[in-house]
């Protein structure tokens, strides 16, 4: 089994409900709490697992918004198990699900400096490293109605832009969703095989634009020759 995320980069409306859910899910969850720093001060921070980055493509009038949300891509080769000095740092043979052992954690940064889809988060307050665990203690809670059992992420977003479910099974929603749309993998040139797949946005059609060469000051006085001439 290998669960991930499938982003439609097509639908998201960048609109941070995904990252708010993920917030207000972990601060409760295992890995809480999420620790803010001066949230109401000149210049607030904290720990946050799901970040949107948010770019303008093309030209206008043919420009597009795109709203990038990052979070562990949950890499089948990933550079940050490979250099955490203890340990803490794992991905699961289960499912795929790369977690941090919150008690063998020192709070070194070699993980955060490993990754380059900058996914880890230092809880200064906690020293230990904190990260997208998936909503491990949500997908696996048999008290939840099994329609509920997915990332606070995707449950929440009102586009549904979000897609979770396992790439080992060809026939699951994401696996389909990816062939059809050609899901992509963020950055594979580096070679640590990111689990979690994007949508690329379709293709806009351009608009066609002219330019007004009409003298304003002209347009303006014969307006008001024709008002008087009544």
């Amino acid at each position: 089994m290998k669960l991930g995320l499938v982003i439609d980069l097509d639908t998201c409306v960048g609109c941070n409900a995904c990252a708010v859910a993920c917030k207000q899910w972990n601060t409760s969850g295992t890995t809480g709490p999420l620790t803010d720093f001066e949230p109401y001060g000149k210049d607030p921070t904290g720990v946050w697992f799901n970040r949107i980055r948010n770019y303008e493509v093309g030209d206008y009038p043919n420009s597009k918004t795109v709203h990038f949300p990052m979070s562990c891509m949950h890499c089948d080769d990933a550079a940050c198990v490979t250099v955490c000095p203890t340990g803490a740092s794992y991905k699961r043979e289960e499912d795929g699900i790369v977690l941090v052992d919150q008690d063998k954690c020192m709070g070194c940064n070699y993980c955060a400096w490993a990754c380059p889809y900058g996914a880890r988060e230092l809880d200064r307050e906690d020293g230990v490293m904190k990260k997208c665990t998936l909503c491990v203690d949500r997908i696996y809670d048999k008290n939840l109605p099994e329609d509920e059992r997915k990332p606070a992420c995707v449950m929440t977003c009102p586009s549904h832009a979000r897609y979770f479910g396992d790439f080992d099974d060809p026939n699951s929603e994401v696996s389909i969703i990816s062939r059809e749309r050609n899901g992509e993998q963020l950055m594979p040139e580096l070679g640590y095989e990111p689990v979690n797949k994007y949508l690329s946005p379709r293709e806009k059609k351009n608009v066609d634009t002219y330019v007004n060469e009409t003298n304003s000051i002209k347009a303006v006085k014969d307006w008001i020759n024709r008002l008087v001439a009544r």
